[in-house]
């Protein structure tokens, strides 16, 4: 084997090993540019989420302070539908021994409220 030949095969190994690593190193660099690809996308994704839960935080303390104002409102109206309720309840019976009488009364006495305005 002369110099000749030990250098072309010297120069075909060389050759063989640098399209390998060049070959390795675009597989890296690939991999490298879609996992920086898919960080970007998760990252946007969980901004994304979290504006959205921020949203949602936003929206359930608005619902809050409106289902507050409505349960006080429920509320007092149930206290005055007590209060009549228990003024019915503690009122003796209109006419004595006879509760389909006294109820006409009620209702009659109920129905001119009801009309005044």
């Amino acid at each position: 084997m002369s110099l000749m030949q030990a250098l072309l095969a010297v120069l075909g190994i060389s050759l063989a090993a640098n399209a390998g690593l060049g070959w390795a190193w675009v597989g890296s660099r690939e991999k490298a540019a879609t996992s920086i690809l898919q960080r970007d996308d998760a990252r946007a994704a969980a901004s994304a989420c979290s504006d959205a839960t921020d949203d949602l935080r936003t929206l359930a303390d608005k619902r809050a302070a409106e289902a507050k104002k409505a349960q006080a409102a429920a509320r007092d109206a149930a206290t005055g539908r007590q209060q009549t309720a228990h003024a019915i309840l503690s009122t003796p019976s209109a006419v004595p021994g006879n509760a389909c009488a006294s109820a006409q009364v009620r209702v009659d006495a109920w129905l001119k409220g009801r009309v005044q305005p």
